[in-house]
């Protein structure tokens, strides 16, 4: 039987929302492939937020749920909360790196939220190879042997 999925943990919501992107993709599900990689983006945004402020630096758990929603959205926390936390750190060089392809999944995910638009096969493969590598690069930094699936061409 299934795990239900308020239940599961962030890694376990980030490996289901990748599966659904895989399926997505191989359906020719173009834009909503895009959103839902957009979205697996955030949870793991959301996980390295967390691990930093909740884990490491004891910080109250409501208090970092508050900063996740007043972040909003992958710019916000990249912007906002991500690069700020890492300040210091060799870790920053990697989120600059991340940055300009966060900038374009956010990109086309609001073309397709608040414009409408369709789109093609393409742009869903860049944009799924950016949102993996964004992905694991961040996840990477805790749980070293963390992998999402491959998504064929």
């Amino acid at each position: 039987m299934k795990k239900d999925y308020s239940k599961r943990t962030e890694l376990e919501k980030i490996k289901t929302n990748w599966n659904k992107v895989k399926g997505l993709y191989e359906r020719k599900e173009w834009s909503t492939a895009i959103l839902r990689a957009s979205t697996t983006v955030e949870l793991s945004a959301n996980f390295v937020i967390r691990k930093e402020l909740e884990e490491k630096q004891n910080i109250d758990e409501d208090f970092v749920s508050h900063l996740l929603l007043w972040a909003n959205g992958i710019r916000g926390k990249f912007d906002k909360l991500l690069i700020p936390i890492f300040k210091n750190s060799d870790f920053k060089k990697e989120l600059k790196k991340l940055n300009k392809k966060v900038q374009d999944i956010n990109k086309e995910r609001n073309t397709i939220a608040h414009s409408g638009q369709f789109k093609k096969k393409p742009t869903a493969q860049k944009i799924v190879k950016e949102s993996k590598l964004v992905i694991e690069t961040l996840i990477k930094e805790y749980e070293q042997d963390f992998e999402l699936k491959i998504i064929e061409k």
